[in-house]
């Protein structure tokens, strides 16, 4: 496979090289997550959207989303976006379809179900017809319009937007960008109370509350205009519950759907059997629905009283409804509900109650029987048909519960069926293994035909393979390529449209190549005097351990010569000293941190006035020789204090392509290894600070000490090659800042930029950034920064 991904990588452009590792670390994600087929599908959309002839960044941005989209809502939709994107080709340009594919782990996300995904592009391609001017920024707001509509609600928004500005393309952009009152209003009308995908995990944890056990749940539109998925169902063991829930009288969203989703469970633990209802009329299948869901909840409010309580309070108001309207034999359905529900109920119709009292007997005997419901059922028919006109089927079967589903699962109940089924059983791809083999397996297999690029094993030597030939290079240094870890996605923050664009950013972590490093041990002789000073603060800051401090009226122990001092006054008749007793104080640090360092591209360039390049000294440092200098300084000297720290920078090329760099982490030793990666650090590219600063809080966030802190040292403003406005990264850098105050994860800012005060207070806080102004004295200016943060 990984051959397929080369030739495909060609397709895109000549310098498809200079995102080979973002490519490649997509497809190793792509491989968890998808199967076989769905890799091969994944391959062909990146040749399909090749030949558009558009913009290379539409195919980076669909390498990228499909493996997010995947995990949402599986594989199977990967040929129905690829179709999709081919179509609107015609109707929109290459910076539309970037920003759709970009739209769709949120649409994923947020829609939470294959078929409601293929709507939603079905909707995309209409509203590219109809109203091509408010596609983009409709996608832009998109998030918003998530968050408030149904994609039902949403098509309506979106098509009344489009009939109504049908010719005039600037409303048409304010309507779709939210920026007028009619656009808010219309949002406002079509809005739902209570989405599905904001509750999805409550219902799951409820649900395993309940039963012990897992039930997988999607949402299924609710569309009022076509009457579909406005009421729940079980398909192939899985509970489709509608995607948004209104306020049902005085009963909460939240509270109709816990509702639906225990009716729904109960149906799949208590229904074991078919009902045989062939030659059967929809009146007579309405009426064995009703003793049929009675019979399940009665079986779970047996185990779960207050179940019942729960579904009583739909009977109540669904009662009141039935009356309003005079529907009768609706009215009679729900009080014969409600009376095999509740033991407390005494309707007023004597049959009624008799018939309650007789199911609730069979129960007692044999609650499994699924012949209860087929019998009662049938005899409610009866008797309804016999003492009053019956409306159209499906009147009956909207009854005003909305917590209860449409009953198709028990009907068309397979057993056979359901004995096969593998509940346990899942499509993904088993975990490469790491073996360790012997020199003569490695040499007997190192050019097997059956290597696919998608190995099942990879073997290891417990050393270095050296060839025959004495080169001193190892065939693993020559030919082995770097370990590329998974794409790490992160949100990023448009101060624009006051949201965040969700899993905008992708960070993957690399390892720079290595130097010497001995050069580590000559930068502490170069900087001797500094080294020296440095020591002091290494004195003041080392842990003391115990430390009894005198002078206190309370306290752990009694301070003898205190004690003794007071006894001789109290003899001389002098009023003595109360402060007798010592306290006890353990003085450990107790602190995490992270040097996070800017290695882009203008960290390499030379220290001082700039000078023609013919006179440029070989000796005349670079911004990257001095960082390396500050940051073995106070590598150094963290490590003698015994501090826990890592030390990671960043670089990045593009949202895409966010490169971070782990040159000692918290669970390495500050050793020849260290040492050699930080000899071998390189700047280049640009500077993405607030993916970078949202990863470091990551690593941090998984250290159990209570002070965490990131230290950044940087020698300009948040920039990338993708984002013009200045504005835009700024506000995402300092949205990243809070988001890590908020993980309790301190933010301090070197700079080596003099003009830095017109923006990094406002991204760092007034008191949480440091400009070096002379950037030769950064060596000595970096551990005092970290003597006063940590003291």
């Amino acid at each position: 496979m990984q051959a397929q991904l080369d030739q495909y990588l060609e397709a895109i452009s000549d310098d498809a090289s200079d995102h080979a590792d973002l490519l490649q670390a997509s497809y190793l994600e792509a491989e968890r997550v998808m199967s076989p087929l769905g890799l091969e599908n994944y391959l062909q959309g990146i040749g399909a959207l090749s030949s558009l002839g558009k913009e290379q960044d539409l195919v980076l941005t669909y390498v990228q989303e499909m493996p997010v989209v995947v995990k949402a809502v599986g594989e199977d939709v990967v040929p129905d976006i690829i179709e999709s994107i081919m179509k609107l080709s015609s109707l929109t340009s290459g910076p539309v379809l970037t920003l759709t594919l970009a739209s769709m782990p949120l649409a994923a996300v947020r829609l939470g179900d294959a078929e409601l995904l293929l709507g939603f592009l079905k909707l995309l391609q209409q509203l590219a017809a109809k109203a091509p001017r408010g596609l983009r920024p409709m996608l832009e707001t998109l998030g918003e319009l998530l968050s408030r509509l149904t994609l039902g609600g949403l098509r309506r928004w979106a098509m009344w937007g489009a009939e109504a500005y049908q010719r005039d393309f600037s409303g048409q952009s304010d309507y779709f960008a939210i920026a007028t009152e009619t656009s808010k209003t219309v949002l406002r009308r079509e809005r739902r109370g209570t989405l599905f995908v904001d509750n999805h995990r409550k219902l799951n944890f409820y649900l395993r509350a309940l039963w012990g056990r897992a039930f997988l749940m999607r949402p299924t539109s609710g569309d009022h205009e076509t009457r579909q998925g406005d009421r729940p169902f079980i398909e192939d063991y899985l509970l489709h519950l509608p995607d948004a829930y209104d306020r049902y009288h005085d009963i909460e969203g939240i509270d109709v759907y816990r509702a639906a989703a225990a009716h729904a469970a109960a149906h799949i633990v208590y229904s074991k059997h078919a009902v045989d209802n062939a030659g059967l009329c929809a009146a007579q299948k309405c009426c064995i629905d009703l003793f049929e869901d009675a019979r399940v909840e009665y079986l779970a409010g047996l185990r779960f009283p207050g179940l019942r309580r729960l579904w009583l309070r739909f009977f109540e108001r669904g009662h009141a409804d039935a009356e309003v309207k005079q529907q009768q034999a609706v009215e009679q359905m729900l009080r014969i509900g409600r009376a095999l529900l509740d033991h407390d109920y005494r309707d007023d119709t004597r049959w009624i109650r008799n018939l309650a009292d007789e199911f609730r007997q069979a129960l007692q005997r044999d609650a499994e029987a699924m012949s209860l419901a087929r019998d009662f059922g049938l005899r409610c028919h009866e008797y309804l048909s016999r003492h009053m006109t019956l409306p159209p089927a499906h009147v009956l079967q909207d009854l005003p519960l909305p917590y209860r589903d449409d009953n198709r699962y028990f009907r068309d109940y397979d057993e056979a069926r359901v004995r096969e089924y593998d509940f346990e059983r899942l499509p993904w791809r088993q975990p490469t293994r790491r073996k360790l083999v012997s020199l003569m397996e490695m040499v007997n297999e190192i050019d097997s035909e059956l290597e696919d690029g998608s190995p099942q094993e990879i073997w290891v030597l417990p050393t270095e393979l050296f060839p025959y030939e004495d080169l001193g290079v190892s065939y693993n240094q020559a030919q082995g390529v770097d370990v590329l870890s998974q794409p790490f996605h992160y949100d990023e923050w448009d101060y624009r449209v006051q949201l965040a664009r969700p899993q905008w950013t992708t960070v993957i972590e690399r390892r720079q190549p290595k130097g010497d490093a001995a050069l580590m041990d000559r930068i502490l002789q170069k900087h001797k005097p500094v080294a020296n000073r440095i020591r002091h603060l290494i004195d003041a800051l080392q842990p003391r351990g115990v430390v009894r401090q005198r002078g206190f009226e309370d306290g752990d122990e009694m301070d003898l010569n205190a004690a003794l001092d007071a006894v001789i006054d109290i003899r001389r008749g002098v009023m003595p000293d109360p402060r007798v007793n010592l306290r006890i104080t353990h003085h450990r640090r107790d602190l995490s941190m992270v040097l996070l360092l800017d290695l882009s591209a203008s960290t390499n360039d030379p220290v001082g006035p700039p000078v023609a390049a013919d006179k440029a000294s070989p000796e005349q440092p670079r911004v990257l020789d001095l960082t390396r200098d500050a940051c073995g300084l106070l590598a150094w000297a963290v490590d003698s204090i015994g501090d826990n720290f890592a030390v990671h920078g960043f670089a990045s090329d593009g949202r895409h392509d966010v490169q971070y760099y782990r040159f000692k982490d918290f669970d390495e030793s500050y050793d020849d290894t260290v040492r050699a990666r930080l000899a071998g650090m390189r700047g280049g590219l640009s500077t993405r600070m607030g993916a970078a600063l949202r990863h470091a809080g990551r690593q941090l966030a998984q250290q159990s000490t209570r002070k965490r802190l990131v230290l950044l040292l940087t020698d300009g403003e948040p920039a990338d090659i993708d984002e013009r406005d200045p504005r835009y990264l700024r506000e995402d850098c300092r949205h990243a800042v809070d988001e890590l105050a908020g993980q309790g994860v301190q933010s301090f800012c070197l700079t080596l930029d003099a003009h830095a005060d017109d923006y990094v207070s406002r991204i760092f806080g007034r008191n949480n950034y440091s400009i070096v102004d002379d950037i030769e004295a950064l060596p000595e200016r970096l551990p005092r920064v970290f003597s006063a943060l940590t003291a």
